[in-house]
């Protein structure tokens, strides 16, 4: 995108409905409206854009990035640290096992002790259901009454880094990437996408991509088809956003429990591994109780579940059977390869290796979004602030 694109891109994120963003957290892209949802992907084209350019795009002095991951994490991490290095902010990761939290330090204490010089927090809490959402939830309602007993001179927003609900960073960053693979967003109304259970020989992965998935691609007319065998339901709370955004997008949500039937004629294909929701909720409950003897005997029975499903493999045969047998293929990585990360796992090796440049392509969306998502929060008037950025092109690396 040269500066005259840019210019025009800033335009039309000028003529996007946004001002609800200011100063508001990201936690479900369900909770966006389209036009929300739509400005996020175009700053996120713009901030791309610029630095292409070499034009920097700090809009911050000083400030800080707070970053919680109680999960491990690679991409999401150095994607949230380039995003705000991106805008300027300094990063400082909340290691709880490091802070006071370990003794008895409330949330509410912790969000405002964090947060004297915070702008932006980003939190990653995925691992145990009716947990995480709620937490971030907490630690938001903690800033608002901080910020508004004057204990806080700014209020930092919140980003959600995934969650047990949703994985915004995530499911964003892939559709930004189909945008742009297919030539524009009005090209993927029709399309068919098969977010398909995969076998893999761990047994914990969250639910939040693939809830991410279908509560956001149902979002822009596509033909949404979740598959896994039976027992690997997702929360049917997310099964129902992605009926209702179907019905009001003009696309489908279909089920199935055949991995080749939503692998017929498909566009895109998402095949992917994670927990059944009963079993996440029973393991919440375990740790809960602090029944270890009983969360080891839940991890015994769900591996043994997984290993009846070996067949729920993306092969060579299968992709033959999509659209024109050339269906662009989604992972949110890292991907469990047959034959090299495991035995036997998601993915054949071939199909991972033929894929492997737009893989890469599609995880590198991910630091744009999660700047995208910082930057129309905290600027009031994002299309001016990037229109002067542009004009004035302040030079961001001197080589």
């Amino acid at each position: 995108m040269n500066k005259d694109a840019i210019a025009e891109a800033i335009k039309a994120l000028g003529r996007l409905d946004k001002k609800n963003m200011y100063l508001e957290d990201f936690f479900l892209t369900w909770d966006k409206t389209d036009e929300e949802l739509m400005s996020v992907f175009k700053t996120a084209d713009i901030l791309r854009a610029l630095r292409e350019n070499n034009i920097s795009s700090k809009i911050f002095d000083s400030g800080l990035a707070i970053s919680n991951f109680r999960d491990n994490s690679t991409r999401t991490r150095f994607s949230f640290s380039s995003a705000a290095n991106l805008l300027g902010m300094a990063v400082q990761d909340l290691d709880e096992g490091k802070s006071q939290i370990a003794h008895g330090e409330t949330v509410r204490e912790t969000a405002n002790m964090i947060s004297f010089m915070a702008d932006v927090i980003g939190i990653r809490d995925d691992m145990y259901i009716g947990k995480g959402h709620s937490y971030m939830k907490e630690v938001s309602r903690a800033v608002q009454e901080g910020h508004k007993e004057g204990v806080l001179e700014q209020r930092p927003t919140l980003v959600n880094l995934q969650c047990d609900i949703d994985h915004p960073t995530q499911s964003m960053a892939d559709m930004l990437h189909l945008i742009n693979h297919f030539g524009g967003v009005e090209n993927l109304k029709g399309k068919k996408i098969a977010m398909s259970w995969a076998y893999s020989p761990s047994y914990g992965k969250p639910l939040s991509v693939p809830q991410g998935v279908i509560g956001l691609m149902s979002r822009f007319g596509m033909d949404v088809t979740l598959a896994h065998p039976e027992g690997y339901e997702v929360m049917s709370d997310v099964e129902e956003v992605a009926r209702k955004n179907c019905q009001a997008s003009g696309g489908t949500f279909t089920k199935t429990n055949s991995m080749a039937e939503a692998f017929k004629d498909a566009d895109i294909v998402y095949p992917k591994s994670w927990a059944p929701y009963s079993a996440m909720e029973t393991r919440t409950d375990l740790y809960g109780k602090g029944d270890f003897e009983g969360i080891k005997k839940l991890e015994g029975e769900l591996l043994a579940q997984n290993a009846q499903h070996t067949d729920w493999e993306c092969t060579e045969e299968l992709m033959k059977t999509t659209k024109e047998g050339k269906a662009l293929y989604l992972h949110c990585l890292p991907a469990d390869i047959s034959g090299v990360s495991c035995e036997k796992g998601e993915v054949e090796a071939s199909v991972f290796d033929r894929y492997r440049e737009p893989l890469y392509k599609e995880a590198s969306y991910k630091p744009y979004i999660i700047a995208a998502m910082m930057f129309l929060s905290r600027v009031k008037n994002p299309e001016e602030t990037l229109a002067k950025l542009l004009k004035d092109a302040p030079v961001r690396c001197r080589f």
